[in-house]
């Protein structure tokens, strides 16, 4: 049997074709999304001037101590990038210090054309549970945006150039590379052992990257502004990574005019002349959360109580069944969960609303929608898709 060379370690960054076209992509609909939301519509800002120390602390990756997740309500298809339009010029134009995102394989990665331009846009190919069996939190995905919010080298982080799946080169494959990457350069996942998509995670300037995050997992408008019971796949961004990442929870209004799940024809031209709002709450995260860091604790004790059971270490992201699916570990990815919505419940309660119903957070609120998934629903509430 032939012998392989092992894998050459990755560069710090991507290649300078890639990092260019990522700038000019997110740089483009970063500038169009704030010419939209304050032009074309009216946004009202609140919490930014702190929101955007936040990033420029975060703007060296090698200076960066930690993780930035923000989270908010899901109330349009196009929140992001709408949201991002709140942003000053000079932050569009920087990948290193933007935000990555969880989008739809079965919409965003369909070929190659939207896989590249998605992937340029900084968002991982995600996989649904209602639309999809590769779906749930447990998915590469998931474990691939742990990573991205650690720091590398991580024990077998990415397939290496001589373990790759082979890439298909049809257009119609959503699969990709970088194509100005050394073949001993190419590190990449695959979401179902077939397809193949870059591995972000592998660079050091993705280091301790931002991850903003749906947990409603759809769209959802609710005529009381009330939010649906958050999935646990945040929790794993929070009690997984090396370092407790920071956490800003946001409270969005005003999108849903935009784009409103019952809007008529033509459905896919954003309305006009819309008022928006967005709420930037305070960091809930990071070394001065005792909540947080408590979760994390247990969660640590968890994995080391299963690492010596197992007789073996795990790689960052990769769990054991008894860390994926042992009452403890389901009870902390509950409990996290739970802390999170509380977070932006606060953001809502500070715009001025008032509280909703404590029931509107359990699952089995939701349940009685029965197997309906989108369209308008018996609370007067529209869902769509994400």
């Amino acid at each position: 049997m032939e012998d392989h060379p092992p894998p050459a370690p990755p560069p710090p960054q991507p290649s300078l074709p890639w990092r260019i076209g990522s700038a000019l992509l997110m740089g483009f609909v970063g500038i169009n999304s704030r010419i939209f939301m304050n032009v074309a519509n009216s946004t009202e800002v609140y919490g930014l001037e702190r929101f955007l120390r936040t990033l420029d602390r975060r703007k060296d990756p090698e200076r960066r101590t930690r993780g930035l997740i923000t989270v908010s309500n899901h109330i349009c298809v196009m929140d992001d990038p709408f949201i991002w339009g709140v942003l000053p010029f000079s932050y569009q134009l920087n990948p290193n210090n933007h935000r990555w995102a969880l989008a739809a394989h079965d919409i965003c990665f369909t070929n190659k054309v939207f896989s590249t331009l998605f992937s340029l846009g900084q968002t991982l190919p995600t996989h649904r549970i209602g639309h999809s069996p590769l779906g749930g939190l447990f998915q590469p995905t998931m474990t691939e945006a742990v990573r991205l919010m650690s720091h590398p080298p991580f024990t077998t982080p990415y397939a290496s150039p001589t373990s790759a799946p082979p890439v298909d080169k049809s257009l119609s494959s959503p699969d990709i590379t970088d194509p100005f990457s050394s073949p001993n350069h190419t590190y990449t996942y695959s979401t179902n052992g077939i397809d193949t998509f870059p591995a972000p995670s592998a660079y050091d300037t993705r280091q301790y990257s931002w991850i903003h995050v749906f947990p409603e997992g759809r769209v959802h408008q609710h005529p009381q502004k009330m939010m649906r019971y958050f999935k646990w796949g945040i929790a794993r961004l929070i009690l997984e990574p090396d370092e407790c990442p920071d956490i800003i929870p946001m409270w969005l209004e005003g999108n849903d005019q935009i784009m409103h799940e019952a809007r008529e024809w033509p459905r896919f031209v954003p309305r006009i002349n819309k008022r928006c709002g967005v709420w930037f709450g305070d960091n809930v995260g990071g070394d001065g959360s005792v909540i947080f860091n408590e979760l994390r604790r247990q969660w640590r004790e968890l994995v080391a109580e299963d690492e010596k059971k197992e007789g073996r270490g795990f790689a960052m992201g990769v769990l054991s069944d008894g860390l994926k699916y042992g009452k403890e570990a389901v009870a902390l990815r509950e409990e996290c969960t739970r802390q999170i919505r509380k977070a932006v419940l606060a953001v809502r309660r500070k715009r001025g609303l008032a509280d909703e119903d404590p029931k509107q957070g359990l699952v089995e609120t939701w349940r009685q929608e029965g197997g309906k998934k989108e369209g308008k629903m018996e609370d007067g509430s529209w869902v769509g898709r994400t």
